[in-house]
């Protein structure tokens, strides 16, 4: 990750210096792709304690200046000690709010749910798990051109609340995160 953040941050400031000489405003609705790469941070049992790197594929449809539907693939990679590990990826749907700032600067959050799949492997034993959990995010995004821009996100995926517990009992509901991921991305709206 250490090579790949100068080599992002050249990106970044080239296309700022087109988006800076070209003044046409950014796309504000349409459907989009994009991605996130970043800084894993993995809080569990003193075992699976960890920091990793995640990448994230991502899509969605943004209606207007405000609101998005976004979907993502999710890779958390492998964590854990030389006695037990766990692998896990997972799918997100969720609701984006947008704040625009300025015609190229804004804020985001968005909230949704997380399913997962976890494989626990120890010595000679592999178990696969599926299950689901809450994600909640901010971010801020730079439009570098029209239709490109580069955001900074940092997420936390709760992998042990689903939305059905946390609607059912949501005094009682446990909400403490498993996953807490720091990233930078890049998207592009039709």
């Amino acid at each position: 990750m250490k090579k790949l953040i100068p080599l992002l941050a050249v990106s970044a400031l080239t296309a700022t210096s087109y988006a800076q000489a070209n003044d046409d405003l950014r796309i504000d609705n349409g459907f989009y792709l994009g991605g996130n790469y970043g800084h894993l941070r993995v809080d569990g049992d003193d075992e699976f304690d960890d920091d990793k790197d995640a990448y994230q594929f991502l899509g969605g449809y943004q209606f207007n200046s405000y609101f998005a539907i976004e979907g993502s693939y999710v890779d958390f990679g492998e964590y854990g000690s030389d006695v037990a590990s766990v692998d896990t990826d997972g799918y997100t749907l969720g609701l984006k709010g947008i704040l625009p700032i300025s015609d190229r600067f804004s804020v985001h959050a968005k909230l949704g749910q997380l399913w997962y799949e976890s494989t626990l492997n120890t010595f000679n034993f592999s178990d696969n798990n599926e299950d689901e959990g809450l994600f909640t995010g901010l971010g801020v995004a730079y439009a570098l051109t029209p239709s490109l821009s580069v955001s900074f996100d940092y997420t936390l995926y709760d992998a042990d609340l689903d939305t059905e517990e946390a609607f059912e009992d949501f005094e009682d509901a446990n909400f403490s995160t498993d996953l807490k991921q720091a990233s930078i991305g890049f998207s592009y709206i039709f």
